[in-house]
């Protein structure tokens, strides 16, 4: 089951084109990834982790790479963007910069990497 490409069926507008954004470069960045749940939302997974997974809330998207470390690393990049300690926040009119993006889903696929190759 396609899982994301699901939810994402479930959305209109600039919140779908935001989120397909998501899901689709972080297929570019990471071909094995596979669609499926994690923590309760639609998500990328990658080698039986969660990868990536963005959702669509009335006010923003939350971007959620499922690192707290991959949000640390890239803090001076996501200046002015709200976050937590497992999500990044932005609207489809002020999206996550594509390098930022790219750079936080490759941070997390090599935690990953990290943690299987242990």
């Amino acid at each position: 089951m396609d899982e994301f490409t699901e939810y994402i069926a479930g959305l209109d507008g600039p919140p779908k084109d935001a989120v397909e954004h998501v899901r689709t470069r972080a297929l570019e960045l990471v071909p094995d990834a596979e669609e499926g749940m994690s923590y309760g939302m639609a998500a990328l997974r990658y080698r039986g982790s969660p990868l990536v997974s963005a959702r669509a809330t009335t006010k923003h998207i939350g971007l959620y790479p499922f690192s707290p470390a991959a949000i640390d690393a890239l803090a001076p990049d996501l200046a002015g963007f709200s976050t937590s300690k497992g999500t990044v926040r932005f609207t489809p009119d002020r999206p996550l910069p594509d390098d930022v993006l790219d750079r936080l889903v490759l941070f997390r696929r090599d935690e990953i990497d990290a943690m299987r190759s242990r």
